[in-house]
């Protein structure tokens, strides 16, 4: 079995959990592959680490798991290097909340063990991927958002908004989230979305304070097509794809589908929404 592992620095406080991960991997003959700026600063960190090989930036080879050791930013791009080779995604919590994590650092052990038993499930969640008439997007895909936004923060965004080709509305507001039904936890939350089953078949647009009160979060099916060209006081605006901005030129369409790749996320067996809500988001308390 080969996994890979990717992570983020300043985890100094996780050294020694991740320690005892890789020698939990190694005694029971898994081939252990770390990303290679985080193998880099585990050294530098001077980690005690068994045989594993350092991963090339950009390189994936086959591998049976990946496992993202950080919070949600870290599972974020682990999905956006794996995601195209159907890799299976574990995310381990060694920060905060970790919303999208399915155990923390100090049951991975646990957790990998219930892996290789076969004692787990593996969630298909749906992705965004975007395209701009006018921008070469190197990385075009997105697990929880995609968010037009200001580039100039005195004047508001005015976003004309097709679904599969017919006027909805044009968004006069601070900016508009394109969530998946994973991101219904992220930035749409915060600016007043609703909460979605991570599973369920929909997107949701959510305006950025907006001008109007009658402009509030719509769900719609996740096969719509979305056209947003946005036009502005200043010369661009930002599109964002879960935190990675880039700038777009004002009066340019931004086009937005659901993407025939998806992320697969290990949970385990006995894990259902509404757990992940009381732990922890506290629903209800």
């Amino acid at each position: 079995m080969k996994i890979l592992i990717y992570g983020k620095d300043g985890q100094h406080h996780a050294i020694k959990g991740i320690e005892t991960l890789t020698r939990h991997m190694a005694l029971r003959g898994i081939e252990c592959c770390v990303e290679a700026q985080f193998y880099d600063y585990l050294t530098q960190e001077g980690a005690s680490l068994p045989t594993v090989e350092r991963l090339d930036i950009g390189h994936v080879p086959h591998a049976h798991l990946a496992i993202s050791l950080g919070g949600d930013g870290t599972f974020l791009t682990t999905v956006m290097w794996v995601a195209p080779h159907r890799i299976p995604i574990l995310g381990v919590n060694t920060g905060h909340l970790g919303y999208l994590t399915a155990c923390t650092i100090d049951n991975a052990c646990d957790m990998l063990d219930d892996f290789m038993a076969g004692r787990h499930v593996i969630e298909e969640r749906a992705m965004l991927q975007v395209e701009c008439n006018d921008v070469n997007i190197e990385h075009p895909y997105a697990l929880n958002d995609i968010v037009i936004t200001r580039h100039d923060l005195s004047a508001m965004l005015e976003m004309e908004t097709r679904l599969n080709g017919k006027l909805l509305t044009t968004y006069k507001s601070d900016g508009l989230v394109v969530s998946t039904p994973t991101g219904s936890t992220a930035y749409s939350l915060s600016a007043g979305g609703p909460i979605l089953d991570p599973t369920t078949a929909c997107l949701i647009l959510t305006p950025v304070s907006p001008h109007s009160l009658t402009m509030r979060p719509l769900v719609i099916p996740d096969d719509a097509r979305i056209d947003i060209t946005t036009h502005a006081r200043s010369d661009s605006y930002l599109v964002s794809l879960d935190g990675e901005s880039l700038q777009c030129p004002t009066g340019s369409t931004v086009t937005i589908t659901r993407s025939t790749m998806k992320a697969l996320v290990v949970q385990r067996r006995d894990h259902h929404f509404a757990k992940t809500l009381q732990q922890k988001l506290h629903w209800g308390v």
